[in-house]
């Protein structure tokens, strides 16, 4: 009964044929569980009359427990504590051949426990628990199939839930943005080459709305030497704004519903700061992830 029923259905679906063959066992526990004791009372009183016959007295008592002790409690249970699934697959035929010959006392006492107390709820594991059995796989303490890039990608996810976007957006005093009525000319081109952004967002002055973000590649063929043009003329693509105290998970859809890597941040209708899908990547990874640019800046 040690073996839970979801561990042996995760098992069976993985082709675990140990696991096929108790969980039917398993999922009828109350039933089991009735055959397997009435199976042992009797045991219990064939052996005591058994004994009776051949050894009198105290001496008979003392033999009698000892055997039940060793060979029905202690060593059975020393055996399943560490081999359970193993010695369960195993004993299955003999358990169902004590399920059957007991069946007309077993079900009565199957049907009266499972009214009486009802079934086991499946439960699944919280966040926390799944948190923690990730973080055992990275202790090295047990041998693990998963290496440690792959725990920690999947601790990040798990985190996700419980992280604000603002823990992860850069504020809006430290980002490149331009307004409508901004005039792309040969100094503005270069001053925004110097950025090494691939995206620059359009905000309004009061820096209440977004209108879109511009993308490099899309001014790679115009001459703004001979011909300066104004940022609303060209091509904006669109983008939803988010708040400062949005979960991260929910970020993460909001990137995918919004078809763009940039979204503003906005706190009381005033955007404050934006996120790109870069960040929450490095939030998952829980590694910052340099660049070209990036290097070239740090050096």
């Amino acid at each position: 009964m040690s073996l839970s029923i979801q561990y042996l259905k995760r098992q069976s679906k993985l082709g675990n044929v140990y696991a096929k063959r108790v969980l039917p066992l398993r999922q009828n526990s109350h039933l089991s569980l009735a055959a397997i004791l009435l199976c042992n009372i009797a045991a219990v009183s064939v052996t005591s009359i058994l004994f009776d016959s051949q050894i009198q007295g105290l001496l008979a008592v003392i033999a009698t427990t000892l055997l039940l002790v060793i060979f029905g409690e202690l060593l059975p249970q020393a055996l399943f504590a560490r081999f359970a699934l193993r010695f369960s697959y195993y004993l299955a035929p003999i358990l169902w051949v004590m399920i059957i010959a007991t069946y007309p006392i077993t079900k009565v006492l199957q049907l009266i426990l499972d009214r009486m107390i009802g079934h086991q709820p499946e439960r699944l594991h919280s966040r926390d628990e799944l948190g923690y059995i990730i973080s055992e796989h990275l202790t090295g303490e047990i041998d693990s199939e998963l290496d440690e890039s792959e725990a920690e990608i999947i601790r990040g996810a798990l985190s996700l839930s419980e992280k604000r976007v603002k823990s992860i957006a850069t504020p809006i005093d430290k980002v490149y943005y331009l307004s409508l009525h901004s005039l792309l000319d040969d100094a503005k081109v270069d001053e925004i080459k110097k950025q090494n952004r691939s995206r620059i967002p359009i905000f309004n002055d009061d820096l209440t709305e977004c209108y879109g973000v511009i993308l490099m590649k899309d001014l790679v063929d115009v001459d703004f030497d001979t011909h300066p043009i104004y940022v609303s003329d060209l091509r904006l693509y669109k983008t939803k704004s988010v708040g400062d105290m949005t979960a991260l998970d929910t970020l993460f859809h909001k990137f995918i519903t919004s078809h763009s890597h940039l979204i503003p941040v906005t706190d009381d209708g005033k955007i404050v700061a934006i996120v790109t899908i870069e960040d929450l990547i490095e939030e998952i990874f829980d590694h910052e992830i340099i660049d070209e640019a990036d290097l070239e800046r740090v050096n």
